[in-house]
């Protein structure tokens, strides 16, 4: 396999996470009662039971996996844990819409910041590609009425800048540990789901589950919040970095589609407009990769 296929391939592989996060929404509609940090826990120590399962019979050693330097650690369990808690904190502090605006700056942050990158050059359609996708995800999260910001949120914004910066710098800088194998994504599920257990127990009060949650808090637990950060940390170990910046705009646009098909939102022109400002944006960023695909197929 030549280098072009296994960045192509690995920047597929990273594509599932966007996929993955687009059934957030709609798994959460299913937890409404549950406290924020006690379902962030639950999640992440399903994620970190269940890939221990998979690590064990897969023949690798799960507890090898986790004998990684200190800075890994630190980058894993930081970017997990933090970008979730500086989002709740933000949405209890701004309005829903700004916080998670500003939040979702991530992307474009990733594509900016992997400039830094060694090997890596930041070219005019990565920007214009991720400022399209950035308009795409506005029109989205705001239907397209607009926003106004307020400085009295101002604690909210900064803590949803705080999380946009968070994430991206752990997906950016998560390149310099790309000798750090998956599995030891287990080990960092397990860590951020103490931290939850922690601040769940500090800041809220347990809420006990019923059937439907425990199933819809499996689901997360597999797949938003458990696979997606696997295959995420591969795809920006080892992928097309700004491609994957830009591509994950289509989170929003796939989760409102998702919930639209369940009944659970309204189709509006607002998600046409979104959706072709946020697909060409990906196709703009893309351009390079793609004309290399189709190089080498001829």
């Amino acid at each position: 396999m030549t280098l072009l296929d296994h960045r192509t391939k690995a920047s597929m592989i990273g594509g599932i996470a966007i996929v993955l996060w687009s059934l957030l929404a709609l798994f959460t509609t299913e937890v409404g009662t549950i406290p924020p940090f006690q379902l962030v826990s639950l999640c992440f120590s399903v994620a970190a039971i269940f890939s221990f399962i998979w690590i064990a019979r897969s023949g690798f050693s799960a507890f090898g996996a986790l004998r990684q330097p200190v800075g890994a650690w630190v980058l894993g369990v930081g970017g997990l844990f933090g970008y979730h808690f500086f989002y709740f904190v933000a949405l209890a502090n701004a309005p829903a819409v700004d916080a998670s605006l500003i939040a979702y700056l991530w992307p474009l942050f990733i594509v900016l910041f992997s400039a830094l990158l060694p090997g890596e050059r930041l070219h005019w359609y990565h920007i214009a590609g991720a400022a399209l996708g950035l308009c795409g995800a506005t029109v989205l999260v705001t239907k397209g009425q607009g926003f106004d910001f307020d400085p009295a949120y101002g604690v909210g914004y900064g803590a949803a800048m705080i999380c946009s910066i968070l994430w991206s710098g752990y997906s950016v800088l998560n390149r310099r540990y790309r000798n750090v194998p998956v599995e030891a994504v287990c080990g960092f599920c397990a860590g951020a789901a103490v931290l939850g257990f922690i601040t769940h127990g500090v800041t809220e009060i347990w809420v006990m589950p019923d059937t439907g949650q425990w199933l819809a808090i499996v689901g997360l637990g597999l797949g938003p919040v458990g696979a997606a950060f696997f295959v995420w940390d591969y795809g920006t170990k080892h992928g097309d970095i700004q491609a994957l910046g830009v591509a994950s705009y289509g989170a929003p646009l796939l989760s409102t589609i998702l919930l639209i098909a369940f009944g659970k939102a309204d189709a509006s022109p607002a998600v046409i407009v979104g959706c072709l400002l946020i697909v060409g944006g990906a196709l703009l960023a893309s351009i390079r990769m793609l004309r290399r695909k189709v190089a080498v197929s001829s």
